[in-house]
């Protein structure tokens, strides 16, 4: 298979793995990376044996790279993925795709009328035990969907300053429910709000998701626990399906109850993988500019219901 040119532009805590990882795949040449502290391109930079740049243009300038991982904080999505596309590199963005749903449906009809792809870093999706609970869903191991319930706690990250626990952690499980149950959402309500004074944002949020057929989602999500937990269990008229992320388990239990085996994998290993595949078969990428837009607009249908104190339907 075609070795791809890749660069990575913000290798911070989440840049720093895709250089990583793009450093160790067999379909990927690491050429560059760009961050605007010197000190951080410069230790990444050299760790990985490659180019690294202060200016983000100087590496979008660079005519070996085909394509890039963009991970700067999400305020600055749209404009670095924009100039990205101007430049003809296909884009896997972090999540959440962009700050606002506008800046979202203009990257990805950017990237249409450029040719080039546009994925989404939603790297739950990736989660072996993940897609193992969607190969049972759609063998009817457990009936019909009733209910997806998650659970992402934890302590607060300093590092996130930009967004609150909402966008920065309910997203992942909100894509994850889309992605499990496939059917449309009607409505969404949230309650959320901030104790954490070093929090300028919600620290956490309780959402509830209505999709279509009489399917509920309910999502917890904190920065106030002092442990991680990641789960999410789906409840089916036959039986239920429980999911660690962590730890990459699976139970199910009920009328087809059954012992699961999953290989652990490093679920950004298959992400990257499955993007560069996308680009070298000029295929459309797993997830999508359009996935990660129906993600954000979940989450910002959450926010304005927590504001507003009303259920949000959306389109």
């Amino acid at each position: 298979m075609k070795n791809v040119n890749v660069g990575v532009i913000g290798v911070g805590a989440m840049g720093y793995n895709h250089a990583r990882v793009y450093s160790k795949l067999e379909n990927a040449n690491l050429v560059a990376v760009a961050d605007v502290v010197e000190s951080t391109v410069n230790k990444v930079a050299k760790k990985y044996n490659t180019k690294g740049y202060c200016e983000i243009e100087e590496l979008l300038k660079d005519p070996e790279i085909e394509a890039v991982s963009v991970c700067v904080p999400t305020t600055f999505h749209h404009d670095v993925v924009m100039q990205a596309i101007d430049h003809g590199k296909h884009v896997l963005v972090e999540k959440p795709i962009a700050f606002t749903a506008e800046e979202a449906e203009e990257m990805i009809q950017a990237a249409k009328e450029k040719g080039v792809k546009l994925a989404t870093g939603h790297v739950e999706r990736f989660n072996p035990a993940v897609q193992k609970a969607k190969e049972l869903i759609d063998n009817d191991v457990i009936g019909d969907l009733v209910t997806i319930s998650a659970k992402r706690v934890g302590p607060f990250p300093p590092r996130i300053k930009d967004v609150g626990v909402a966008i920065d952690l309910a997203i992942h499980d909100l894509d994850v429910m889309n992605f499990l149950i496939d059917k449309k959402v009607e409505q969404v309500y949230a309650t959320m709000s901030s104790i954490l004074e070093k929090c300028e944002f919600e620290d956490h949020a309780e959402i509830m998701v209505n999709f279509e057929e009489d399917i509920t989602g309910l999502l917890e999500v904190n920065w106030l626990t002092p442990y991680k937990r990641r789960q999410i269990e789906i409840t089916g008229t036959a039986g239920i399906i429980s999911v660690d992320y962590i730890t990459q388990s699976i139970d199910v239990n009920g009328k087809f109850a059954q012992d699961v085996s999953i290989k652990h994998e490093e679920p950004l290993i298959k992400e990257l993988s499955s993007f560069l595949n996308a680009v070298v078969e000029d295929t459309e990428p797993e997830i999508t500019g359009e996935d990660g837009l129906n993600a954000l607009k979940m989450v910002l249908a959450a926010n304005k219901s927590s504001k507003e104190h009303i259920p949000i339907s959306l389109e």
